[in-house]
């Protein structure tokens, strides 16, 4: 566990982190991406960190890959590629700096290692897991692959390096449809998320899809009454769900799709209000773009990825820690699952 106290010594020794208002005036560019979010006062907050990091990210040759589910001031403030797992997963590919700071969790940074073995990844805060990764292990695998002899396993990228060896293809929410449906059997093992598998068992009616009973703690917390209580009290909001949550909840939505695959819709679609059905901060990080959508209702937030702050990120470059390793051999097998999922996306236009 980070020790904060030692953090912000070791800080405060090379860095005026302080507010200062004439300093969050000149990166008044910067805010103005989230200025609908985030108020002037926590601005004046975050700017010494935000500078700090974007002047640290040149002198260490460093680039941060930031998930959708990042607040506000890291998604808008510091971060060099935004997107959902797949687009990250691809952009990680593509990455040219030395450095890769990953603002997710472990399994991203994970990930990022696996596709890029030589360069340094550095995870902000070891912490930061995911209760879908925890779920499932390589022993699970083995289990599911027993009971369904010969049937491919899709594993969602949600998960360790150990999980994605042992598996034969990875996935995303955005392209778990067309992997499942592109497999050479009839029946398709789909682990950890029991629901992204039952949504896309409806997509894929020609496949047997079947699923290991994990899930993801922050969507399986909507129930579809909630979500009809909401149209009740505040009719004409266009209620959009991602496929992490359960299969009833899906149906009650207006529309579903991946982290990217909302942002598409509401972009094209520009409802009037807009209810998303997914973790805290997707709406706050798109609004400043769409200021003639009112995003509302409630939401629930994943404690995993708010473990990565401003503060953790800027002590992570200064430190340089802290770094990922895989496994040579258990990289090699998760890289083969993971680029098959890249390249079948890529085959597909995804």
């Amino acid at each position: 566990m980070l020790d904060l106290s030692d953090l912000r010594v070791e800080l405060g020794a090379h860095y005026d982190l302080s507010p200062d208002q004439k300093l969050a005036d000149s990166m008044a560019d910067i805010y103005a991406r989230m200025d609908r979010v985030v108020s002037p006062p926590d601005w004046v907050v975050y700017a010494p960190y935000v500078k700090a990091i974007n002047d640290l990210k040149k002198e260490r040759n460093a680039a941060i890959l930031a998930h959708n589910y990042m607040t506000p001031d890291i998604y808008h403030g510091i971060s060099d590629v935004v997107g959902d797992s797949l687009q990250l997963a691809i952009e990680a590919t593509k990455v040219e700096a030395d450095v890769i700071v990953q603002a997710g969790v472990h399994f991203m940074a994970e990930t990022s290692k696996i596709l890029n073995p030589s360069k340094t990844v550095l995870m902000p805060d070891m912490e930061a897991g995911c209760s879908l990764a925890s779920s499932i292990t390589a022993e699970g695998i083995a289990e599911m692959r027993a009971k369904y002899p010969g049937a491919p396993v899709v594993t969602y990228v949600n998960t360790t390096a150990e999980v994605k060896a042992a598996s034969d293809i990875c996935c995303t929410s955005s392209n778990a449809a067309q992997i499942v449906a592109a497999m050479d059997s009839d029946t398709v093992i789909m682990t950890p998320d029991q629901y992204l598998a039952q949504n896309v068992a409806k997509q894929v009616p020609q496949k047997n899809v079947v699923w290991w009973e994990g899930s993801c703690i922050v969507h399986e917390r909507y129930t579809a009454q909630d979500l009809r209580e909401f149209r009740e009290w505040n009719p004409g909001t266009r209620i959009i769900a991602h496929p992490e949550c359960p299969p009833d909840v899906v149906n009650e939505a207006d529309f579903s799709g991946s982290t990217s695959g909302i942002i598409s819709y509401v972009e094209t679609e520009r409802p009037k209000k807009a209810m998303l059905v997914t973790e805290c901060s997707m709406a706050s990080n798109i609004s400043d773009a769409l200021p003639d959508v009112d995003f509302v209702g409630p939401c629930n937030m994943c404690p995993f990825m708010k473990k990565i702050t401003l503060e953790k990120v800027l002590y992570s470059l200064h430190t340089m820690s802290t770094p990922v390793e895989v496994d040579p051999e258990v990289a090699e097998g998760a890289r083969l699952a993971v680029q098959r999922m890249i390249d079948v996306s890529r085959k597909m236009g995804l």
